[in-house]
């Protein structure tokens, strides 16, 4: 078995079986892998002189606070139906976090298809996602909407640019390449697009993509992207617009905004739709996962109010053990001396005189993201401290509940 990265020319017919054999393609959708396998980085493992697992990053960034941090995005671990079982996902993974490492990148995200495996490289699970199905006639967001122009997939382009520009709050995801965009509104059949551009300008302000498998009613499903939060509005009333034909709209609820706000008898609609096709609410649930690169540099980038917590923290990775001995990445295990404050820091070595926190390297990146308290995880994860410590933390780490708002 050898870890190589992907050629093109060499491996593309055998990457296209791969996503084909775990469902994600059929033969006919076989050009669709190709923005993943050119976006960033691609790694295979051969295996008999074929490629038999796959594993694509992405490069982009994300908001900590109101710093973008430089970040490597998951966007496909895939293993055929002949080389299951022989631990090559979490290998080859590994390998391509060490080059995405090398390359700069501080955190790596992605997601999951179940919660648990990818801890085992030390990923933790993210933030809740709130994925909100609206009666569109049920929409009050204020004046009507002013006519739109129409979009379709030939300005991919034009929305990637206002996707990376577009609002972001603390954990908000940005991948660079603009195949990637191009994939999202190519991947289905009747999708459309309606949006605003800047007066004298084709440049993009505001832009919802839809799709929907029944166009005539739906249900729909929406994304909607603005560069600030007050263009949210008139989207949402352009979306009301369509309440006359369309029962509901299905789209992620925005960072920093509750959009039941903004809807006519919520409780009341979603009464009367339960366990209809037309089925209005709220789920919460939870896609995406998470795990810090480079300790040091994550660690800098909190600026907390009040005083500064100093502590040991003793780190567990396990992603040590999929990687080759000599790598010049493996991890970031270790024991290091941590300040959280307005002014953070991170150094190797430990000091008798701190309390010491004791965690996994994917328990303390839910710490640092704001996922969860200390107090919490300490329940719930690999984190352990003494209670003032953990007390301390909680106090220190009240940020707003990280938002990818990009589905990776």
């Amino acid at each position: 078995m050898t870890i190589r990265p992907l050629d093109m020319e060499r491996d593309r017919i055998a990457a296209r079986r791969i996503w084909q054999e775990v469902g994600w393609i059929s033969a006919a959708q076989a050009d669709k892998i190709d923005p993943y396998i050119t976006a960033g980085n691609a790694w295979v493992a051969e295996v008999g002189g074929e490629a038999e697992c796959l594993v694509c990053t992405a490069p982009g960034t994300m908001r900590y606070q109101r710093t973008d941090l430089q970040a490597s995005f998951v966007t496909g671990v895939t293993v055929s139906r002949v080389a299951r079982k022989q631990g090559l996902a979490g290998r080859v993974l590994a390998r391509a976090l060490q080059q995405d490492a090398e390359q700069g990148s501080l955190i790596s995200l992605l997601g999951m298809f179940e919660q648990g495996y990818y801890n085992r490289l030390g990923y933790g699970t993210g933030g809740y996602v709130h994925r909100v199905a609206l009666d569109a006639s049920m929409l009050d967001a204020g004046p009507d909407a002013r006519p739109p122009v129409r979009l379709t997939p030939a300005d991919a382009e034009r929305m990637h640019a206002l996707r990376v520009r577009r609002y972001r709050a603390h954990g908000g995801c940005v991948l660079t390449a603009s195949v990637l965009t191009k994939g999202d509104v190519n991947d289905e059949d009747n999708g459309f697009g309606l949006g605003y551009t800047r007066p004298g300008s084709d440049e993009l302000t505001h832009f919802v993509w839809c799709v929907a498998k029944n166009v005539e009613s739906g249900p729909y499903r929406a994304m909607v992207c603005f560069e600030e939060l007050s263009q949210l509005k008139e989207l949402l009333a352009l979306l009301g617009s369509l309440g006359d034909q369309v029962r509901v709209i299905n789209l992620i609820e925005p960072p920093g905004v509750q959009l039941e706000d903004l809807v006519r008898k919520p409780i009341r609609t979603r009464h009367v739709t339960y366990k209809s096709e037309f089925e209005t609410g709220n789920r919460a649930s939870v896609y995406w996962q998470a795990r810090i690169l480079d300790l040091p540099r994550c660690v800098a980038a909190a600026n907390l109010r009040g005083d500064a917590v100093r502590f040991n923290l003793d780190l567990a990775d396990p992603i040590e053990a999929f990687t080759e001995p000599g790598s010049s990445w493996r991890g970031v295990g270790g024991s290091y001396r941590v300040e959280l404050g307005p002014e953070s820091r991170c150094e190797a070595g430990s000091d008798a005189g701190l309390p010491t926190l004791t965690a996994s390297v994917g328990a303390f990146t839910r710490l640092w993201l704001g996922v969860r308290p200390a107090t919490g995880l300490a329940v719930t994860d690999q984190l352990s401290g003494p209670p003032e410590l953990l007390d301390a933390l909680d106090d220190a780490l009240r940020l707003p509940p990280p938002t990818p708002d990009w589905d990776f």
